[in-house]
């Protein structure tokens, strides 16, 4: 034992003959220092318990007969002296006396190469095996001998050379130096004679790839050698043997802490590993793949190596691995590996953790391991760890193990919501629902546990809605209304406990979720709190028997005998409701989307959906309700993984021959022009279990780029009036141009989009004279808006001393003609033959303009100030014209990638009339041509009088008419007499 105080490497592995019982290791733990026989510390690890107090029993000092100062001869000749010792009380007397017994040197290393005892382990008959690695110039050495004779021959204060019956290995060729055979050892019957054979690890061997020998346990000859796979691993640093997989047959396990692989990254890392060999026959041994392999970089994964029985009472023994630089810190991990039947299971059971920081030394917990031993009698075998780090050993106590058997029944499993033969109260009155019965039993057996068990029982109806963020549970106990139920219930050991309840289902309005199956699930634990008076521990479930239980019941369905119904779903896309095929860039693109679902087939479709996936530039804006035709359905607006979509409902179930229609209105504002296309993908979803889903329909709409350009233009005044006010006739033609008619053209260029314009081209063009007879003259603009304008540069050589020259001037003439390109007939005169005067007919001025970004609804203007030359019009005296100009717009470019259809263009006239008024001339009436106008018209007036006097039209008739007329209103009387 080392003298540092953990468990050092001369106690490696552990017999694969002692009987061992179940696992299950506790927090608690025996911490033993050298410092200290006993030392009770607690330990966090989810492994055992540790014993009172851990006692050496006897140290033993048996070096062997090799082992002398004469195998140093090869290698230190100068180190050779023929003196004695210089002084005994410079070394211990064991040592002292050991160096005296040996006659060959007084010098003190000679004692110190062998390293006898370096591993050791005991058989079952007593007889004890030692490695001694330094022997032979390190080609090492084993020795072993029997228990009886090291006892018989051992004396106090002297170190035994040698022993009766000792048998060891020889000295071979000296290309054998350095392999440190006896570096581990273990015992195991591998030969098929009955006698326990040896195995040793000589991890230097065959060319540093290391290797492991089975030697006969009668001669120490070798019968079988195993090479490792890697050079450099150390394989063979640790042995342990055990049956694994429980065939009557001694197995082998070999350590190689320093084994490299390649990881994740591609580099190199060492992780350590362990390989196990299978015994099918006497010396025939099976290498199990895969070796299990550590997982922390530098750990030393199977350092060490400790069988420990049957840990979880399976009927395969169990093994512990260390890897005691891995963990938090490098504080060192235990690995318990389950045995199965064809090796070690693939993952540790459990992992305990070191519990002691690294300092300058690392603790290296798990530097050493023995097990296989129930150390505080409970029926269980317990674990040591040492640490020598730290100078501590700390023991693990297996807690009992709980075996459980539980059922959990549900009857019928058919839930008929249309049969409802249970009651349940909702507030002061009752209503009938739909109940099933439910139990559960549970037993629980085991090797040293009390009378009876306490447990914790949860039973959860619905268990998997749990899991789904807003679900419903839709079964509740019938007594609580409630979908969980918790009890504490005591099992009495190797009995089997049951409850008896009913569930019922809710109304069918509080869910959806029709078609998946009801899971119930129980679940049991050992009740923490219960106290223990055997041995002072906890038991632990068994972690190989279920302690969670499902069970499932249906909704009946009307789906037939199978309770399974297959719908057949389809769906049309007939598209927008305006029938809309593209949408404009700079739009907010409202439009409506008309889709038909049907169910074709046999059987309803359970939570059908449409599920429309939207397009990035798309939004949701509501459910068509403009067509009384249109159902009117809920949906909601969802994103999952950046996807948004919309979910409507179809029914629940969207039964057999439903045929609708509906509308889903959308707004396409976040166009780019980086795609031509977008696409809506709609598709009808269930939850049945065949044909759950309609086709994948596609609606595609083309991304346009497309503007509304409008040129507005007027005319201020609208009209011109001549003459005008306060004008005169020039004398000698030198008229004032600023009593000339001032006329103001306003053009505006609006983008009513939707998309945006870049760069547009606009010329205005208005009559600038007709034969040298100015007609619009003094032009000036400005402009509002992303708009440069420039006007012709003759226009302003173009003065008014030149039109006063005679109309037959030819050089007016000639000047006037280089104005324009349009090239005019000299000979006839517009203004003698036209109204209108245009540019098809005059000569023109231009205002050419380049328009910047438009975008939609913004505008650019362009105000044209000129004078109407009056002379020109006042020469015509009453003749009406019309001044038109034109104004005409050409859009060059839109700032998209996708080219448009057409480009926008247009143009506007403009017309200003000339008007004529009478002349406001004054005109003077003398005074008697007013009276001899009214003496005539006096006189006028009498003569007419008097004619009409003369024919009788001043006469009046009498009132009764003519003489006869009056004799015939005489009285009757009258004419009788």
């Amino acid at each position: 034992m080392s003298q540092r105080g953990g468990l050092s490497s001369t106690v490696h592995g552990a017999s694969a003959k002692h009987t061992v019982t179940p696992l299950s290791l506790t927090q608690r733990a025996t911490v033993l220092s050298s410092s200290t026989k006993q030392n009770t510390r607690s330990i966090s690890s989810p492994i055992s318990g540790l014993v009172p107090p851990f006692v050496p029993m006897a140290t033993l000092f048996w070096p062997a007969p090799h082992c002398t100062p004469g195998e140093l001869k090869r290698t230190l000749p100068a180190l050779m002296s023929p003196e004695p010792a210089t002084s005994p009380s410079r070394i211990s007397p064991n040592l002292w006396n050991t160096l005296h017994v040996g006659q060959k040197s007084a010098m003190p290393w000679d004692k110190g190469y062998c390293q006898g005892g370096f591993s050791a382990d005991f058989t079952m008959n007593g007889k004890v095996v030692l490695g001694g690695p330094g022997s032979y110039f390190w080609q090492g050495q084993v020795i072993s001998a029997a228990k009886e004779n090291i006892i018989s021959a051992y004396y106090p204060g002297y170190f035994m050379q040698a022993v009766e019956g000792q048998i060891q290995t020889k000295q071979v060729q000296s290309d054998h130096d350095d392999n440190y055979q006896g570096y581990s050892v273990a015992v195991g019957e591998f030969s098929g004679d009955g006698v326990e054979d040896f195995v040793t690890g000589v991890q230097k061997g065959r060319l540093l790839y290391g290797s492991v020998s089975i030697l006969n346990g009668t001669d120490l000859t070798t019968m079988v050698e195993y090479t490792g796979e890697q050079m450099g691993s150390y394989f063979g640093y640790a042995l342990a043997t055990t049956d694994i997989n429980s065939d009557g047959l001694t197995d082998l396990l070999v350590g190689a802490p320093m084994f490299i692989v390649r990881g994740s990254d591609g580099h190199l890392e060492e992780m350590g590993r362990v390989y196990v060999y299978l015994q099918r026959s006497p010396l025939k041994l099976e290498l199990r793949l895969p070796h299990p392999t550590g997982t922390q970089v530098f750990g030393r994964f199977g350092s060490s190596i400790a069988a420990l029985g049957d840990l979880n009472q399976d009927g395969f023994n169990d093994v512990a691995i260390s890897c005691p630089f891995g963990g938090e810190d490098q504080k060192g991990l235990v690995y318990i590996f389950n045995g199965v039947s064809d090796g070690l299971r693939a993952e540790p059971s459990q992992v305990i953790e070191g519990q002691w920081a690294a300092g300058a030394v690392p603790p290296s917990f798990g530097f050493s391991l023995r097990g296989a031993k129930d150390l505080d009698m409970n029926g269980y075998p317990d674990l040591i760890v040492g640490a020598f780090g730290v100078n501590k050993a700390v023991l693990y106590r297996a807690r009992p193990i709980v075996n459980t058997t539980a059922s959990l029944t549900v009857y019928p499993t058919m839930i008929n919501p249309e049969e409802k033969n249970c009651m349940v109260s909702s507030g002061n009155s009752s209503i009938p629902v739909s109940c099933v019965n439910l139990s559960y039993c549970i037993s629980a057996d085991g090797k040293h546990l009390p009378e009876s068990l306490d447990f914790n029982v949860e039973v959860q109806l619905d268990s998997l809605k749990h899991k789904q963020k807003g679900a419903v549970k839709r079964a509740l106990f019938l007594d609580s209304q409630q979908p969980l139920l918790q009890r504490s219930v005591r099992v009495r050991r190797g009995e089997r406990l049951c409850d008896h309840t009913k569930i019922y289902l809710r109304n069918e309005k509080d869910f959806r979720d029709k078609l998946s199956s009801i899971f119930m699930a129980l679940n049991f634990t050992l009740d923490p709190t219960a106290a223990n008076k055997v041995h002072g521990l906890q038991p632990i479930l068994n972690y190989q028997s279920a302690n969670v239980i499902e069970q499932k019941a249906q909704i009946l369905l009307d789906c037939g005998e199978d309770n399974i119904c297959v719908p057949d779903l389809k769906l049309e896309v007939l598209g927008a409701l305006s029938r809309r095929k593209e949408v404009y860039l700079g739009d907010d693109n409202s439009l409506t989307l008309i889709f038909n679902a049907r169910n074709e087939g046999e059987g309803g479709a359970y939570e059908a959906e449409l599920h429309v996936v939207l397009p990035p530039e798309a939004d949701y804006s509501g459910i068509a309700r403009n067509n009384e035709s249109f159902a009117q359905l809920t949906c909601s607006y969802e994103t999952e993984n950046q996807t948004r979509y919309l979910s409507c409902d179809l029914g629940n179930p969207m039964r057999a021959g439903t045929n609708l229609w509906a509308g889903l209105r959308f707004t396409v504002p976040r166009l780019k022009d980086t795609h031509k296309t977008i696409q809506f993908e709609l598709q009808i979803r269930s939850k049945n279990e065949n044909n759950s889903h309609s086709e994948v329909v596609s609606y595609m709409l083309d991304v346009v780029v497309q503007a509304d350009v409008v040129l507005n233009g007027v005319s201020r005044p609208d009209k011109v009036f001549f003459p005008p006010a306060n004008w005169k006739v020039p004398k000698n033609h030198e008229g004032e141009p600023d009593e000339d008619p001032a006329v103001e053209h306003v053009y505006e260029l609006k983008n009513n989009g939707p998309s945006h314009i870049s760069h547009t081209t606009l010329d205005v063009r208005c009559p600038l004279h007709a034969q040298a007879h100015a007609l619009l003259y003094r032009v000036d603009f400005s402009t509002k808006g992303p708009i440069n304008c420039t006007l012709d540069k003759n226009i302003t050589q173009f003065n008014l001393k030149l039109l006063q020259a005679t109309p037959e001037s030819p050089v007016l003439a000639l000047k006037a003609q280089e104005h324009r390109a349009e090239r005019r007939d000299a000979h006839k005169n517009p203004l003698d033959h036209s109204t209108n005067l245009s540019c098809s007919n005059v000569e023109c001025w231009t205002i050419r303009c380049n328009v910047g970004l438009l975008e939609r609804g913004t505008t650019a203007l362009v105000k044209v100030r000129s004078r109407v030359r009056a002379e020109t019009f006042m020469e015509r005296s009453y003749r009406q014209y019309v001044l038109e100009c034109l104004a005409a717009y050409s859009v060059k470019k839109m700032p998209y990638a996708i080219r448009p259809k057409n480009l926008p263009n247009g143009q506007k006239k403009v017309v200003t009339p000339v008007v004529w008024n009478k002349p406001d001339i004054e005109n003077f009436v003398p005074l008697w041509i007013i009276i001899l106008a009214i003496l005539a018209g006096l006189l006028l007036l009498a003569v007419l009088i008097y004619v009409l006097y003369r024919l009788g039209f001043f006469k009046r008739s009498g009132p009764y008419g003519t003489a006869m007329e009056k004799a015939q209103l005489k009285p009757q009387a009258a004419s009788e007499a």
